[in-house]
């Protein structure tokens, strides 16, 4: 028993006001430091994509003529209701503040999300490709939805990688039996 005080290690803590990591000022949140390893996965890598595409098909479409066609307004629904979405998931892994909300079953809610998001880019994308027409008033409004459609077709295609990545991450493959869990 005369061992056992010199085995014992001890840790202080700095005070409150101390410098240290950044600390978020909200209660339980802790500090707010970005997962750079997230911008270097996969999923990472095809929000960035989501984003910066899905941005450029709500820009290009919206900077046209688009009101006296409807199929215009839901491809603009779609793109913008996305991309916002797609912009709070982005900056909520970023920032890890999934761990904190971990009551909510993300791998679930990313999977269902990116395959609602697919489905709903696949019609976007038929609408938008479906009313580009040649004949229009303004001549530039042509190429812009032309180039909407294009990439449109893009973010329809990263969110289907996405739901495919997501479903896997879900359902565990690619995992070693000592981190899987088996649910019945």
């Amino acid at each position: 028993m005369s061992e056992f005080p010199g085995k014992v290690r001890t840790q202080t803590s700095s005070p409150a006001g101390a410098p240290g990591p950044a600390r978020s000022s909200l209660p339980g949140l802790g500090s707010l430091a970005p997962d750079l390893g997230f911008l270097r996965s996969f999923l990472g890598l095809l929000m960035v994509v989501e984003l910066v595409f899905g941005l450029l098909v709500w820009a290009l479409v919206a900077s046209t003529f688009y009101q006296p066609i409807p199929a215009y307004g839901w491809v603009m629904f779609v793109a913008i209701f996305f991309w916002l979405v797609t912009v709070i998931l982005f900056v909520m892994y970023l920032l890890q503040l999934q761990m904190k909300l971990y009551m909510i079953p993300w791998p679930v809610v990313l999977v269902i999300f990116n395959a609602a998001a697919t489905v709903l880019y696949v019609t976007a994308f038929i609408t938008c490709s479906a009313a580009v027409q040649s004949l229009i008033r303004l001549p530039g409004d042509y190429n812009k939805r032309a180039a909407a459609s294009f990439f449109a077709c893009i973010v329809m295609i990263a969110y289907g990688a996405s739901t495919f990545l997501s479903f896997q991450a879900w359902k565990g493959f690619g995992s070693n039996a000592a981190t899987s869990q088996v649910t019945d």
